[in-house]
């Protein structure tokens, strides 16, 4: 079996995750043979600690022009995803990038067509329609174990923003950052996989009155194909600890993930449990996937459109228009 030849492009928190933990665990089907970081003193004190000698470049385009790559790892800022992947595409090379799939929907509608033309796979970072605790939750859905849905509350609340861990100098700008394009984009695209289409969007944002710094308090609605409303609330000042969770009313009880994978269930009259996900067999990481389809296996990942879907909404959100904006003409089907 021929090793896929990677680069990994960007050693923020995700690059970093990337070359101490993922890859390792598939080096007998992937072989990291470039790296690519802004920061050469950072970069260097990466790779001498992840115990690996790749190629190493402060310029994406260099390597991408010099080095051949199955499959090239975008985990830059959100400013950059565009100009990476379509040099990428140019040269035919498989893409994995990292979310929000760029930093305007523009960008976003313009990466499909040019994934499309390209005829590589094209793929973005989402993992929780897929971790077990999501899985779980689509089964009692799919079994109506609560009956009929009424509403969903999905908090995105935090202490502060950014996290301790997640300083840099984009992260907290309105241009590339906030919770709702860093966290809310894995909601919106975890909905749209379990839940179906959400077709409009109504929301109230308040800003900092520093005019470079993102979102402090979000309320908005979130409403599905089938009427279903999800009410959003975001703060970057929440006391206690961050709650990133959706709570589902049903007419029969109520199903709650809590933190990301923590799953909980009641019936109409009863107190929150926990439900057991042991049982529940991931296909995760992605990275796994991926390297399965690049086999010929078979594997599951979601692609562009799935990106570019979820910005719809994202935009939608982060950009309040008068009343409910109806996303559904800007939605992608992908193509078959």
């Amino acid at each position: 079996m021929n090793k896929q030849k990677m680069a990994v492009i960007g050693l923020g928190h995700m690059g970093r995750v990337m070359i101490h933990r993922l890859l390792p665990e598939y080096a007998e089907r992937i072989e990291l043979v470039a790296l690519c970081e802004s920061d050469e003193a950072s970069m260097h004190k990466e790779v001498e600690a992840a115990g690996i000698s790749p190629r190493l470049y402060t310029d994406y385009r260099q390597l991408l022009n010099e080095v051949p790559l199955d499959l090239v790892y975008i985990a830059v800022p959100p400013s950059l995803h565009y100009d990476v992947a379509k040099i990428a595409f140019e040269k035919g090379i498989h893409v994995f990038c990292e979310k929000p799939l760029a930093n305007s929907l523009t960008e976003a509608r313009s990466l499909v067509e040019l994934a499309e033309q390209a005829d590589v796979l094209h793929a973005v970072h989402f993992s929780l329609p897929l971790d077990p605790a999501v899985l779980k939750l689509k089964g009692l859905m799919e079994e109506q174990s609560i009956g009929q849905i009424h509403k969903m509350d999905l908090y995105l609340e935090f202490p502060q923003w950014p996290r301790s861990w997640q300083q840099n100098p984009w992260i907290s700008s309105r241009q590339q950052g906030g919770y709702l394009l860093e966290v809310g984009i894995h909601w919106i695209q975890m909905i749209q996989q379990v839940f179906g289409p959400i077709t409009h969007v109504k929301s109230e944002v308040q800003f900092p009155a520093d005019s470079n710094q993102s979102e402090s308090r979000v309320r908005a609605v979130l409403r599905l194909h089938n009427d279903i409303e999800i009410h959003l609330f975001g703060t970057d000042e929440r006391e206690g600890e961050e709650r990133v969770s959706l709570v589902v009313h049903g007419e029969e009880g109520t199903i709650a993930l809590e933190n990301w994978r923590h799953l909980f269930r009641s019936g109409k009259d009863a107190d929150l449990q926990p439900v057991d996900v042991e049982d529940i067999v991931s296909p995760l990481p992605i990275l796994k996937q991926i390297i399965q389809i690049l086999n010929g296996e078979p594997g599951i990942f979601y692609n562009f459109y799935d990106g570019y879907n979820a910005q719809v909404v994202l935009e939608a959100l982060r950009k309040p228009g008068e009343g409910f904006t109806d996303v559904r003409p800007q939605l992608m089907g992908a193509k078959q």
